[in-house]
């Protein structure tokens, strides 16, 4: 550097402007980040994840056409609209699977079909604008999802279940909870039709919806098979296990293995989801937990074949 005092050297008027528009600052030709027309454009800070990927802004709610589904999935039925969802509530409440609201509306409305649903024991959920547009437009703040069947309400079916014991008759029901994989729910009420099945019970929340993809893969069986929804499944299951009922659940934790074991006359065999496995509110009440052989480079059974697996060695003593 020039041994003479900074302040001491000429200004050079030509040379500061050209440093300064070469490094992006100035005339309005460059911004921030690289960008041109910084005076036309008003500033938004990128969005970025921990690695620093960049994250596009989320779309608006009118570019936003199919429903929001796993991909290749056929969505489900959705009815939108406060007076449309009241009366799919009264007249067929077993037939919604979730009904999605938005997000502080602050509309009495809503807020009053939010507590008929749950009093209905339907699972409901608060969401964005854009996501209830993406099911059903118009739809006022609120849209319903609905099953492909009408599920069977515990009432309905409970007298045949708990005084089975007592008539003597076998009865084989299957519990599946937290499977989100609709391919997976229609692979399980395939087989457990096939594999004498008297009853699937599902819970009311923390499963998907018995979609066309599940009805698909059901291949028939979704029209055959008898499927619960009761209002509080723990309650349910406690319910039978006083009545008699052989509580059973499918999981690798446990020394008891699957083949060969002692089944009683009147059965529930439960799963849990693709990675949470068996939910604590069923482990705790299972009379035993099974293991199904399994090398360890597998580390683990989808529930859908875990199901299968199950009810097959059920079946291979129990049906003719």
């Amino acid at each position: 550097m020039d041994e003479r005092d900074y302040n001491e050297r000429p200004y050079n008027r030509e040379r500061s402007e050209r440093r300064f528009n070469d490094r992006g600052y100035g005339r309005g030709e460059r911004s921030y980040g690289g960008r041109r027309d910084y005076g036309e454009r008003s500033f938004k800070p990128r969005r970025e994840q921990a690695d620093g990927e960049y994250i596009p802004p989320r779309p608006k709610a009118s570019e936003v056409a199919v429903a929001m589904s796993d991909e290749g999935s056929a969505p489900q039925v959705a009815v939108g609209g406060i007076r449309e969802v009241t009366e799919l509530l009264q007249k067929d409440p077993m037939r919604v699977h979730r009904i999605l609201f938005k997000q502080n509306s602050g509309d009495s409305r809503l807020y009053a079909l939010q507590k008929a649903a749950k009093k209905a024991h339907v699972h409901v959920q608060q969401v964005e604008t854009r996501i209830l547009d993406s099911y059903a437009r118009p739809n006022q703040g609120v849209v319903a999802l609905c099953n492909e069947k009408t599920l069977l309400q515990w009432n309905e079916i409970s007298e045949e279940f708990l005084t089975a014991k007592e008539r003597g008759e076998k009865k084989l029901i299957a519990v599946a909870t937290n499977i989100e994989d609709p391919r997976n729910l229609g692979a399980c009420i395939r087989s457990a039709l096939g594999l004498g099945v008297d009853l699937l019970m599902i819970p009311a929340k923390g499963m998907c919806g018995i979609t066309p993809t599940v009805a698909k893969t059901s291949a028939g069986a979704l029209e055959k098979m008898r499927i619960c929804r009761p209002e509080n499944l723990e309650a349910t299951v406690a319910m039978l296990k006083l009545a008699g009922y052989q509580v059973l659940g499918l999981d690798a934790n446990t020394d008891t293995m699957l083949s060969g074991f002692d089944f009683a006359e009147q059965v529930i065999i439960a799963v849990g989801g693709e990675d949470v496995g068996l939910p604590p509110f069923i482990a705790k009440q299972c009379d035993a937990i099974l293991r199904i052989p399994m090398k360890p480079e597998a580390q683990s059974y989808n529930a859908s074949v875990a199901l299968s697996l199950g009810l097959y060695e059920w079946a291979r003593t129990n049906l003719k």
